[in-house]
C-alpha cells in the first residue's frame, strides 16, 4: 500500500478491529489438541507465503497463531490478496515490539540488486526470541502439542522451542523444490543423481545473488534447523515432484510436504469497488494485456526505467506497468523520489497502456482472462503465482534464488522467455531487448505454445487440489501428522 491515505483506508480499519478481535480470545479455555504458531521473515515475498499458508490451515480448524513486529503484521494483512481477511477471525496476530530500525530508501545505483537496505530490519527481528518463547510457554500449557512453522530464516528465534516438551518445529522454504535442490546438491558436494540427472540443467552460479553480509545471516540461521521435524515447500508434485523427489534422496532424515501453492487458485469477487486496472483490463481482449511488475524489492535507476518505458511503447502490445520503488524496512514510512517517466509517455501510451504506481492487486490482474504475460524479477510468490494462473513469463530475475528461478521457468517447464541474462546482470537491459522479450511472448507462435503449456500447467495444479489429487493428499497428511 504505498499511498499516504493508507490510515483512513477501510484496509487499515479492517486491520485495526481485526486485531484487537484476534488478540482478545487468545487461549481456549479447554485444553485445545493442536495450535500452530507461525513465524515469518520481515519481507514481503515471505510474509505472504506464510500468511497464504496460515489461511490454508486455519480451514482445518486449527487455531492458528501469527508472530511478528507491529509493522511487518499490519503490512502483511494490509497486503494480502485473493481473499478477505476478515473471513477468518480466529487468527490470532501477535504483535511484538522490535527495537527500532533504520528505514533507509533502496539505492537503484547500487553495485548489486540484493536490497542492502532492509537489513537492518531483518536484524531487528532477531529480538523476536523472547517474546516467542514466553508465547511458545504459555501455549504449551493449553494445548497438548504447540507445532511452530518458521522461515528458514528465522530460525534463530525459534530456538528455543527445544526447551518446550510439547513443542515441535518445522521449516518453511521461501523458494522453488529446484532452487532448493541445487543448493542441497551443492552443499553436499554435488553427489551422482544417476537416472535423474537429466534434470539438473546448467545453472547460473550464485555470484550476485546476494551480499556478503547476507549470506552471513544466512549461515548463522542454518546452524539451527537440525532441530526441525520437517520441511515445508509452497510448491506442488504436480509441477515439481522430480525435485521433490531429488531432496528427499538427499535429505532422508526428515518428513517434506509440498504443500503449494498457497496462493487462492481463484479469486474471491470483492463486493468493495474494484481497482481502476481491473476495470481497464475488462475492456481489453483477452489474453491481450503484458503485466509488468518487478516485486517489492526492485529498485530502478532513471535510466532503466526509460529503456522499459520506450521497449513497451515500441513493442505495441498493450500492458499494465506497476511502477514502483523496492520496499522500504518500515513500509508505511512514506518519503522518497517520484519515479519519472519519459516526458509524454503516458499520454502517448493511453489506450495502450497503464501505469500503476501504488499497490497493484497482483493475483486479481493475473487470473483475469485479458492478461496474457508477465514480465517478473522471477521471485517465487510470483513465478507460483503467474503458473497457477495460467500465465507464461518474461522472465529478468534481479537477485537472491530468481536467476535459478528462471532457469525453472524457461528451460524445465518451458512457460517463459529470457529478458536479461544472468552473467549480463551488470548490463543496461535495452528498450529493444524489452521490445523484443515482449512481442515474443505476445505477439508470436512461439508465445502461443508457452501461453498453452502454462494454461496446461495451471489445469494440472487445479487437477492436484481435487479429491484424492496429489495436492490435496499432501495437504491432508501434513494435518494428520501435526495433528496425530
Amino acid at each position: 500500500m504505498a499511498s499516504s491515505s493508507f490510515e483512513s483506508s477501510p484496509m487499515a480499519s479492517n486491520y485495526k478491529s481485526n486485531k484487537k478481535r484476534h488478540n482478545n480470545g487468545m487461549f481456549h479455555h479447554q485444553p485445545t489438541p493442536v495450535v500452530v504458531v507461525v513465524v515469518p521473515f520481515p519481507a514481503q515475498g515471505h510474509l505472504n507465503q506464510l500468511l497464504h499458508l496460515s489461511r490454508l490451515i486455519l480451514a482445518h480448524n486449527i487455531p492458528l497463531h501469527f508472530v511478528g513486529s507491529p509493522t511487518h503484521n499490519r503490512q502483511a494483512m494490509v497486503r494480502s490478496q485473493g481473499w478477505d481477511p476478515n473471513s477468518f477471525p480466529h487468527i490470532h496476530i501477535h504483535d511484538f515490539n522490535v527495537p527500532p530500525f533504520l528505514s533507509p530508501p533502496p539505492n537503484p545505483n547500487a553495485p548489486t540488486k540484493f536490497p542492502s537496505h532492509l537489513l537492518p530490519s531483518f536484524q531487528a527481528s532477531a529480538s523476536l526470541r523472547g517474546p516467542v518463547f514466553s508465547l511458545l510457554q504459555s501455549l504449551s500449557l493449553v494445548a497438548k502439542r504447540v507445532v511452530v512453522i518458521y522461515d528458514s530464516l528465522m530460525a534463530s528465534v525459534v530456538q528455543d522451542a527445544i526447551h518446550v516438551s510439547n513443542c515441535e518445529t518445522y521449516t518453511f522454504h521461501s523458494v522453488s523444490a529446484f532452487t532448493m535442490f541445487l543448493y542441497f546438491w551443492d552443499v553436499m558436494g554435488k553427489p551422482p543423481v544417476n537416472k535423474m540427472s537429466h534434470l539438473v540443467p546448467e545453472v547460473p552460479t550464485l555470484e550476485g545473488c546476494f551480499t556478503t553480509q547476507f549470506l552471513d545471516f544466512i549461515t548463522s540461521q542454518y546452524v539451527f534447523h537440525k532441530f526441525s521435524k520437517g520441511i515445508i515447500y509452497n510448491t506442488t508434485r504436480a509441477v515439481e515432484g522430480p525435485y521433490m523427489e531429488l531432496i528427499e534422496r538427499i535429505i532422508s532424515s526428515k518428513n517434506h510436504w509440498a504443500l503449494g501453492p498457497f496462493n487462492p487458485l481463484s479469486i474471491e469477487k470483492s463486493e468493495k469497488r474494484q481497482h481502476f486496472c481491473i476495470e481497464w483490463l475488462d475492456k481489453q481482449e483477452e489474453r491481450s494485456v503484458m503485466y509488468v511488475s518487478f516485486g517489492t524489492t526492485t529498485s530502478f535507476s532513471q535510466e532503466q526505467i526509460k529503456e522499459v518505458a520506450n521497449g513497451l511503447e515500441k513493442s505495441k502490445q498493450k500492458f499494465i506497468w506497476v511502477l514502483r520503488d523496492a520496499d522500504k524496512g518500515d513500509v508505511f514510512k512514506h518519503g522518497g523520489d517520484e519515479l519519472v517517466l519519459p516526458k509524454g509517455f503516458e499520454e502517448r501510451v493511453k489506450g495502450i497502456g497503464l501505469v500503476v504506481r501504488e499497490w497493484a492487486p497482483q493475483l486479481e490482474i493475473l487470473s483475469h482472462t485479458s492478461t496474457g504475460g508477465f514480465m517478473s524479477h522471477c521471485g517465487w510468490n510470483s513465478c507460483m503465482e503467474s503458473i497457477s494462473m495460467g500465465v507464461p513469463i518474461a522472465a529478468w530475475p534481479m537477485h537472491s534464488d530468481q536467476p535459478r528461478n528462471r532457469v525453472l521457468v524457461t528451460d524445465v517447464l518451458k512457460v517463459g522467455v529470457v529478458v536479461k541474462e544472468w552473467d549480463r546482470r551488470d548490463e543496461l537491459v535495452t528498450a529493444s531487448a524489452v521490445e523484443n522479450a515482449v512481442r515474443k511472448l505476445m505477439a508470436t507462435n512461439e508465445g502461443n505454445e508457452m501461453r498453452q503449456r502454462a494454461m496446461d500447467l495451471k489445469n494440472v495444479i487445479l487437477k492436484s487440489r481435487d479429491e484424492g489429487g496429489v495436492s490435496r493428499m499432501e495437504f491432508d497428511d501434513f494435518i494428520a501428522h501435526v495433528t496425530r
